[in-house]
């Protein structure tokens, strides 16, 4: 069904950068807010704005009646929910659906089916996709996860089964520790996404964090290579790259591969990103969860194969069948994405929530900044602190390292904290620059150097 107007339920850079996308294609933009969101970037970018209830997310962009009485008032034939929020909500993307509207991402049967990371685990393996040794499903008791971690061996990781950005997983070395730390990740997963279901999945210490770009259209899937997202704290992404550095060819084939094999396994229906882990020491690939939307590292990949993700997934939601057979989709050169959060790294990260009363950002060939700010907004306190993401592309990735080093340099932010130091430091240091980290490498690296931390 084409798409003539189509309402945002989400807000920040990603609702920019999705009403860019949506007028590049020629259709009318709704822009959904809560009270505390009106005078946001991508509220002066829509054709129409539409307010949704409170600051309060649970009640504005998590409020899935307000959402689509929204779409319904503005008449909107379409709804994209971005990344985060309901945007991997079975139960939102149905009622879409049942409204009679179209839903900018998978199917609701697929989104439950690989959104529970249990399941997609065993889905992967029926498929012949690799996956790191853990239990097969959910564990439904203690005593069950007892016996389970004494065949898959310490140390291990507990997991939300219903999870995403780091939350309700646990690493543990002891049957006492599994004892103690099984009820609190429970309920960290209860609180985050209604849903308390645990399962078990072997550690690897010193694993890279490798994920995989697919598109679909419920019948073909390509995939568009790989990013690196092993700089990472307190399991969140810092720093992505693509391609990954750390793969040879043979490796980067298969693992690609084995992603687009999934995807259509599943009969997969717009973006999404299937993750892995690599034990560079072996060389083995693990599948271990996929993300069923846009990703927030998707600029990278669209750096080096020049293709849009949010248009193609636009379209291929109105019923367009793939326009990119595998062999078009062509790799160039390197892109490094920073995260740039409203943080303060001195004070632990702590949030820097105020006005931005002068904005100056870095321009040139191979730069790109996908942000929500200008100068003289107000930061709210009530949201991610993610402010935007700087990603440059260079021929090479020693190319891409100095572009994002000046690039950073020539960046101001003023009136808030920022974690722009933090990035200028890891720029320049010579581990990063070398492919020397892994996933909990960051966390030991900013233990050992409070240069790092010195406030923006």
């Amino acid at each position: 069904m084409p798409i003539g107007k189509l309402l945002i339920a989400n807000r920040g850079e990603i609702a920019v950068r999705i009403n860019r996308a949506a007028k590049a294609l020629g259709i009318a933009t709704v822009q959904a807010v809560s009270k505390a969101d009106q005078s946001m970037l991508a509220a002066t970018l829509a054709d129409e704005v539409v307010e949704i209830g409170p600051p309060q997310a649970s009640k504005s962009y998590l409020n899935k009646d307000a959402i689509l009485a929204a779409a319904k008032q503005s008449g909107a034939d379409a709804v994209h929910p971005g990344y985060g929020f309901l945007a991997e909500n079975a139960d939102f993307a149905e009622a879409v659906e049942r409204a009679g509207l179209t839903f900018v991402g998978p199917r609701p049967e697929t989104i439950r089916r690989m959104g529970d990371k249990a399941r997609a685990r065993a889905i992967a393996a029926a498929s012949g996709v690799p996956t790191v040794p853990g239990s097969e499903g959910r564990v439904t008791g203690i005593a069950e996860a007892r016996d389970l971690a004494r065949d898959i061996g310490f140390p291990l990781m507990i997991k939300a089964a219903a999870g995403g950005g780091g939350r309700g997983i646990r690493v543990i070395d002891s049957e006492r520790e599994l004892e103690q730390l099984i009820p609190q990740a429970s309920a960290e997963a209860l609180a985050a996404f209604g849903d308390g279901g645990l399962y078990l999945e072997r550690f690897i210490a010193r694993a890279r964090h490798v994920e995989v770009q697919i598109l679909g259209d419920g019948a073909a899937v390509i995939h568009l290579f790989e990013r690196e997202c092993s700089l990472q704290r307190r399991r969140q992404k810092v720093w992505e790259e693509a391609p990954a550095g750390v793969l040879d060819e043979a490796t980067r084939a298969r693992l690609c591969a084995s992603a687009a094999d999934l995807a259509r396994a599943t009969f997969y229906r717009g973006a999404g990103t299937l993750e892995y882990l690599y034990d560079e020491s072996s060389g083995e690939f693990f599948f271990i969860e996929m993300n069923t939307r846009i990703q927030v590292e998707h600029p990278v990949t669209e750096m080096i194969t020049g293709i849009d993700l949010v248009q193609e997934m636009i379209r291929i939601a109105a019923g367009e069948p793939l326009r990119l057979r595998q062999s078009d989709v062509r790799r160039r050169g390197h892109a490094i994405e920073c995260r740039i959060c409203a943080e303060d790294p001195a004070r632990g990260f702590a949030p820097s929530p105020g006005q931005v009363t002068q904005l100056s950002l870095p321009e040139g060939d191979g730069i790109r900044f996908d942000t929500m700010l200008y100068q003289g907004y107000v930061v709210p306190p009530f949201y991610d602190s993610l402010l935007g993401k700087l990603i440059v592309w260079g021929e090479t990735r020693a190319a891409a390292l100095r572009g994002i080093e000046q690039a950073l340099a020539a960046m101001r932010v003023d009136g808030i904290h920022t974690t722009i130091p933090l990035h200028r430091a890891l720029a320049v240091d010579a581990d990063v620059a070398a492919l020397r980290f892994h996933t909990r490498w960051l966390e030991t690296w900013l233990a050992s150097n409070p240069f790092a931390l010195a406030a923006s």
